[in-house]
């Protein structure tokens, strides 16, 4: 009440995380400078920002899908901007959903002029969500597994994904609610650092993501005709060894993934694919930040002696996606990916391969900002993660229909 505008946010105040919305602002004076500023506090009360500057058009409205940004976090029409430039105060934040049960709230206020930011003239709240609507979450402690199941409401079938993260661990939910909440069962599965699976263990078992196969092909929802996987970093390296070994795997998408077995071996049926070989010396660490650059602690993957510890992608019958950023300043994650799209091509097998230029190493689901550095978990070291603000954002929209829209496809 007595604010002097009307800030809206449409079709709804309330939505998914990975919806696009319309921000509005009416009841400002013809051509007025004004100053969006969105503000966001995450589970752990880190407070993360956004400011553009504006002018309204010639009838008092604003409305961010057509009018440009004029300076701030952003230039140009960003319709989302607001989302996905949020930053931190404090500095190496990464923002993440931890429990996918609350929405995200952002605030959204507009301010007079393009300076101080004294005079508030309007407000309103944009709830979003990582859950949609009647999607069941699922603790799931079965046997070895540590996971948790995601249901779409309906008796469906469905079809079945499991999503991993990477070698930072634990238990990573918002991918996962995320996706059943556009229609597919989804087990989002933890493989280190959580509860009694150790932050670096001395071997992973295939048997065990063959549990998960199994469990969510159990599942009344899931289509029978086959499971996908998904993963990013290390676990778009485990989806690429699980269509690989595993039968039960019809499609599999690498996000920033490798085409050999990294850190850790992995020890199937039979055989066990050793580490490829690697020299923590060649990390570089810059002196006034402390940031870790990886990208060439890895030997070269190119030469045959490092062979025996590639994932022989080229024997799978599954379907493939790889997604990487150019910019990924983590992983050369491009490269790798390129070695096994050139080994299923040359065995005549169906591949599609995107890579984003300035985009970094975690493509996440679209309108989580960008983040450049941050603690990796199980390191505790500050690693550089790359990527340009509006390029990295822009990856995000586009990886995240074509991951959809692949499973779709092929399951």
């Amino acid at each position: 009440a007595g604010m002097a505008a009307r800030v809206s946010v449409l079709p709804s105040r309330r939505c998914l995380f990975d919806d696009p919305v319309q921000i509005r602002v009416a009841g400002l004076q013809p051509q007025q400078a004004v100053t969006l500023r969105a503000s966001l506090v995450d589970e752990t009360g880190e407070l993360f920002q956004a400011h553009a500057l504006y002018r309204a058009g010639s009838s008092g409205e604003l409305d961010l899908s057509r009018s440009p940004a004029l300076g701030g976090s952003y230039l140009g029409v960003e319709p989302m901007g607001l989302l996905w430039a949020l930053q931190s105060k404090t500095p190496y934040k990464r923002l993440a959903k931890r429990n996918v049960l609350t929405p995200f709230c952002v605030d959204l206020e507009v301010y007079e002029g393009h300076g101080d930011m004294s005079r508030l003239l309007g407000k309103c709240t944009n709830e979003r969500w990582f859950l949609g609507e009647g999607v069941k979450r699922i603790s799931v402690r079965e046997g070895r597994l540590r996971a948790t199941l995601f249901l779409p409401p309906g008796p469906g079938p469905f079809p079945g994904l499991i999503d991993l993260y990477g070698s930072g661990g634990g238990l990573i939910e918002y991918r996962a609610s995320l996706l059943a909440s556009r229609g597919f069962v989804t087990l989002a599965l933890a493989y280190v650092s959580f509860e009694d699976i150790p932050a670096i263990p001395e071997i992973l078992e295939l048997s065990y993501f063959e549990e998960a196969v199994n469990f969510l092909q159990k599942q009344q929802q899931v289509k029978d005709t086959g499971i996908g996987v998904l993963g990013l970093s290390k676990g778009g390296e485990l989806a690429l060894s699980m269509a690989t070994f595993l039968p039960g795997i019809k499609a599999a998408v690498s996000i920033s993934g490798s085409s050999f077995n990294s850190f850790v071996p992995l020890k199937g049926d039979g055989f066990t694919i050793p580490v490829h070989p690697y020299d923590l010396g060649r990390m570089k660490i810059s002196d006034e930040s402390g940031v870790v650059d990886f990208l060439d602690v890895v030997d070269d993957h190119t030469d045959p002696a490092t062979w025996n510890c590639r994932i022989p992608v080229e024997r799978s019958l599954a379907k493939f996606l790889f997604l990487s950023g150019l910019d990924d300043m983590n992983w050369k994650s491009d490269l790798y990916c390129r070695d096994a799209v050139q080994r299923l091509q040359q065995h005549g097998r169906e591949v599609e391969f995107y890579s984003y230029p300035g985009a970094g190493h975690l493509l996440e689901p679209p309108y989580l900002p960008l983040c450049k550095i941050s603690i990796h978990r199980v390191l505790g070291m500050l690693v550089h993660w790359g990527g340009q603000w509006r390029e990295h954002a822009k990856a995000q929209e586009d990886a995240w229909h074509r991951i959809q829209a692949f499973f779709w496809q092929h399951l």
